[in-house]
């Protein structure tokens, strides 16, 4: 998946335990690890609102985009 999520970045950042996140965003630790491995395929805007609230962040400090390698090497346009 090209999103890639850097949770882990930010509570290396902010010295920060994943259990106290996730007591403080309201969400099981269990959900948090979906998230922060990558494995989720939504997170609610509430949510993450809840992360860059306690982490002090931007969206964008925590979700990035990278391309996927194309098989072929070049752009795909679907124009």
């Amino acid at each position: 998946m090209p999103i890639i999520v850097d949770i882990d970045v930010m509570l290396a950042k902010r010295k920060m335990p994943v259990g106290m996140l996730a007591e403080k965003i309201g969400i099981t630790p269990a959900n948090l690890a979906v998230l922060k491995n990558g494995r989720a395929k939504a997170v609610r805007f509430t949510t993450l609102e809840a992360l860059c609230e306690v982490l002090q962040c931007q969206p964008g400090d925590l979700l990035r985009w990278e391309p996927e390698p194309s098989a072929t090497g070049g752009s795909a346009s679907g124009a």
